[in-house]
């Protein structure tokens, strides 16, 4: 049986992937979905739209997380001076990408995505390109849970004697248990100079129709998504100095002066922390 096609071609090397990539909702799809992109799939919507009626927030809360992404990379490359990137479960390319972002502030940005997931590598291979002649733009077929292997091929194109931001958008609540995702940190962490930086942006369980929309999204086949407390995020950054205006709703770190309108909270959560 051919696999259906997604709303606009995706690459044509992705009809070649094992079949469960079709009919099982993929995560980094449904987030695409969310953001009103077209590289997803039917059942992908399905359960983003499982999701979206338990809890309408989460499209907003998908734009937003991009947004402080957005923000938070100025920041680092523009304020700080940070030129290189490791973008850990990175999600299908969209708009306004790590390395399009940084390259933007300082051409010779170096920034690394990771991921482990066939249909996000695909699109990497294709969509994932140096926006200046300066800046290296690459990734690494890698699972979150093996940090020592990320770490290692990291080392290949990143010089860890140099500070470096790591950043992880809305991946931890896949690692079931809260110590093991603190764990996975450290270790990602560790090896960092001092005046790098941890980027985290993640949901929480505030709010009941969000933890009813996270179990019921993982009745639909799709990789489970764990919700954490503030406080459990807070964790995240221990040993490190919180940026102002710390860990606080992703709309309200540092909006950009021209934001029209009232800034809500939302559920996602998001901070960055330096290492001392």
């Amino acid at each position: 049986m051919t696999p259906p096609m997604p709303n606009e071609p995706i690459d044509f090397s992705l009809r070649y992937l094992p079949r469960e990539y079709y009919v099982t909702p993929n995560s980094a799809r449904v987030w695409n979905y969310w953001m009103g992109g077209t590289d997803n799939y039917a059942v992908d919507r399905e359960a983003g739209d499982a999701w979206a009626r338990v809890y309408p927030g989460i499209r907003t809360v998908a734009v937003q997380t991009r947004q402080f992404l957005v923000r938070a990379v100025r920041y680092l490359a523009g304020e700080v001076g940070i030129r290189q990137f490791l973008d850990i479960g990175a999600g299908l390319p969209s708009m306004h990408n790590t390395h399009e972002v940084a390259q933007a502030v300082a051409p010779a940005s170096k920034i690394i995505y990771v991921d482990n997931d066939p249909v996000v590598l695909t699109h990497a291979r294709s969509l994932l390109r140096n926006t200046t002649a300066e800046g290296v733009t690459t990734y690494i077929d890698a699972d979150l849970e093996d940090p020592a292997r990320i770490l290692a091929d990291a080392r290949n194109v990143l010089n860890f004697r140099r500070p470096v931001a790591v950043m992880l958008m809305g991946i931890m609540g896949h690692i079931a248990d809260a110590d093991e995702a603190v764990g996975i940190i450290d270790r990602l962490t560790a090896p960092l100079v001092p005046g790098s930086f941890l980027v985290v942006a993640d949901g929480t369980d505030s709010g009941r129709a969000h933890r009813e929309a996270a179990e019921q999204y993982a009745e639909t086949g799709a990789v489970a998504y764990n919700l954490r407390t503030v406080e459990q995020l807070r964790g995240y950054f221990h040993g490190l100095e919180l940026v102002e205006p710390g860990l606080v709703p992703v709309t309200q770190w540092r909006p950009d002066p021209v934001e029209i309108g009232t800034i809500e909270p939302i559920a996602q959560y998001g901070g960055i922390g330096r290492k001392p």
